[in-house]
């Protein structure tokens, strides 16, 4: 007998896998919608949008090719320096122009999939996505290669935040709890793969692209998404469209470039007033969202970031988790590819290769989360953050023990456990945040999501890589303390996490 799909479609139109009648789960969803403008609409277009297997690798597709994107080009800056004679500060602009314009605009971008449909906005996103990226491979000098580059974040921001909201909206029960699994195992595999496939691409060398292939080999793969996103990806959308919060919309992008553009820059220019200054005007921003948001809430208009929304207590939780786990994985990531080739000497292909381990649990992880959370609940987010506490207890130890004669055998165990920790943690986790979020607001709830992430990855980097830097000195002997120092350090953020999972309920919707 053929084993069912776990994300084929239900045998009756009108029933969901869970037994409810869709129009009964709509009606529900919608009474629990965080805006009251919104209680007595109906969630999506259900009948008929449903996400199959085929649909379901097309949208992971379109998850990975951001995260991706976000992290190969690390590896190819100094041939880019080179190539492009750039300077250090333009170089730094090719990484954080991305970051910037692709977390500032992933709220609209949910939005926008809320409005005009998530479909038709991944598709848009995708088709921009591949035209961007071959602006930054034919990119003639420094300059074209930054404007490709923030094009290209914006073409994330539009496709990215669809992914979430049309799992969250095309599938239920377990085939939302199997599919918001594999989204999390492919976001984490993602971040870790663009730097072992940005390696592999540079020193390939490919017709003698160099650099250039990290970029034209996204064409490709973005005509294939394109073509199985036309056939496979069911179309949603909120059933109340209201126009856009220009507003919110202005401050949010304000709030957000004030934070994250120091955060960015701030260390590679030596933290200049304009970055304290920045810092500074972020709070007074932020109030000013929160007001402008709550009172066009107040007065029955659609706010861009709905103050309700952060009512759900599930998407507070899941959020505050998402905050120390991602400012340890950004600052893990950054800080452990600086000491394998700078301090270990590794090139680029065997620093991604010692990476691989933590890929590889990283995945299996995320695959078997849905089986451990229906088996032990929430309490797996926990049991994730102690088995990743000991994989860098073990990392620390070894660097601190055989600094600089440390091998990848070495680190091997470390590596392994600390991937198989943040891989039982982090699907969880994407899906605490969405399990209470009526299906309406699935795109704006995904948004806040991934620009909470993307905020928090940025400030790992900021303070976990200065702490690092500072270590470190010149010296590779230092390179080696420093590394020791900045993984204990993290440790911290990961008890953090044990504390504030032990505070979510068992079960888990």
């Amino acid at each position: 007998m053929t084993k069912a799909s776990p994300f084929a479609a239900p045998r009756a139109a009108g029933a969901t896998a869970i037994g409810q009648p869709a129009n009964q789960r709509q009606a529900t969803d919608s009474r629990q919608a965080a805006g009251p403008q919104h209680r007595d609409a109906a969630v999506v277009h259900h009948h008929g949008a449903v996400l199959g297997p085929i649909g379901l690798f097309t949208v992971l597709l379109g998850a990975a090719l951001p995260l991706i994107d976000f992290f190969i080009v690390n590896v190819a800056l100094p041939t880019i320096e080179r190539d492009l004679d750039a300077s250090a500060a333009l170089l730094e602009l090719v990484v954080a122009g991305y970051g910037l314009s692709y977390a500032v605009l992933l709220v609209l971008g949910g939005r926008l999939g809320d409005i005009f449909g998530r479909r038709r906005l991944f598709i848009a996103g995708m088709a921009a996505f591949g035209l961007t990226s071959l602006a930054c491979g034919l990119a003639p000098d420094a300059w074209s290669l930054v404007a490709a580059r923030v094009a290209q974040g914006a073409a994330s921001a539009l496709m990215l935040p669809q992914v979430l909201a049309t799992i969250h909206s095309s599938t239920t029960g377990h085939r939302r709890a199997r599919a918001q699994s594999m989204y999390g195992a492919t976001a984490g595999l993602a971040m870790v793969a663009g730097q072992i496939l940005g390696g592999v691409l540079v020193s390939a060398d490919v017709a003698g692209s160099g650099w250039r292939s990290i970029f034209l080999v996204n064409v490709p793969v973005a005509l294939a998404g394109l073509v199985l996103a036309v056939r496979t990806v069911p179309e949603t959308r909120s059933q109340a469209p209201a126009p856009i919060d220009v507003p919110g919309t202005v401050l949010l992008a304000a709030a957000l470039s004030s934070l994250l553009a120091p955060l960015t820059e701030g260390r590679a220019a030596g933290w200049p007033l304009w970055t304290w200054v920045s810092l500074a005007a972020f709070p007074f921003l932020a109030y000013a969202l929160y007001r402008v948001e709550r009172r066009a809430d107040r007065e029955g208009r659609t706010p861009l970031v709905p103050p309700s929304l952060f009512e759900l207590v599930s998407l507070r939780r899941g959020l505050l988790l998402i905050l120390p786990f991602s400012i340890g994985f950004g600052g893990f990531m950054f800080v452990l590819a600086v000491a394998l080739q700078q301090g270990l000497g590794m090139g680029a292909v065997a620093a991604g290769v010692a990476l691989a381990p933590l890929a590889v649990t990283f995945f299996a992880a995320s695959l078997a989360g849905p089986r451990l959370i229906r088996r032990y609940g929430s309490r797996i987010v926990a049991a994730g953050a102690v088995v990743q506490a000991v994989g860098l207890a073990l990392m620390a130890y070894a660097v601190w023990h055989d600094w600089p004669s440390v091998g990848m055998l070495a680190l091997l165990p470390g590596t392994a456990l600390a991937g198989f920790g943040q891989g039982l943690q982090l699907p969880v986790v994407y899906r605490i945040v969405l399990s209470d979020v009526p299906g309406e607001r699935a795109g704006v709830g995904s948004g806040v999501m991934m620009t909470t992430q993307q905020s928090a990855l940025a400030l790992g980097v900021a303070t976990l890589g200065s702490l690092f830097l500072t270590l470190a000195g010149t010296g590779t002997a230092d390179m080696g303390h420093a590394l020791a120092v900045t993984l204990l350090t993290q440790l911290g953020l990961v008890v953090l996490t044990v504390a504030l999972a032990l505070r979510l309920p068992r079960r888990i919707s």
